[in-house]
């Protein structure tokens, strides 16, 4: 009986869906690149929600990042922007990679071909 009962005192983490990218949007604009990202995840609340995204070049390089400040458990999926993010002259891709607050980065980019007129 005390085996069972120290059993069940043992946490184990809950194993959620990471969170997915459903959609990207770039747009070029005089301060730079607009990235608009579409998330789902199955957020708890405060214990455990998407907290992040960012953009990445082709070579891993952070060049761009947009915390999420709260939990959407009653709004997925959900679009969030980040404006101003600066690209290196002729880039053709991005990629795109989502965050969440128990899990971290989830190991899937988005690559995300680049509008160029």
């Amino acid at each position: 009986m005390r085996s069972l009962f120290s059993l069940l005192l043992v946490a184990s983490p809950v194993l959620a869906d990471p969170p997915s990218i459903e959609a990207v949007s770039a747009t070029r604009a005089a301060d730079g690149w607009r990235f608009d990202v579409t998330l789902r995840h199955p957020d708890t609340g405060w214990d455990h929600y998407a907290d992040g995204w960012r953009v990445l070049d082709m070579q891993g390089n952070e060049i761009g990042m947009r915390t999420l400040l709260h939990p959407h458990e009653t709004e997925q999926p959900f679009t969030r922007s980040l404006s101003g993010v600066q690209l290196a002259e002729g880039a053709r891709q991005v990629q795109v990679q989502a965050r969440c607050n128990v899990d971290g980065w989830t190991p899937v980019m988005r690559i995300v071909d680049l509008p160029w007129p």
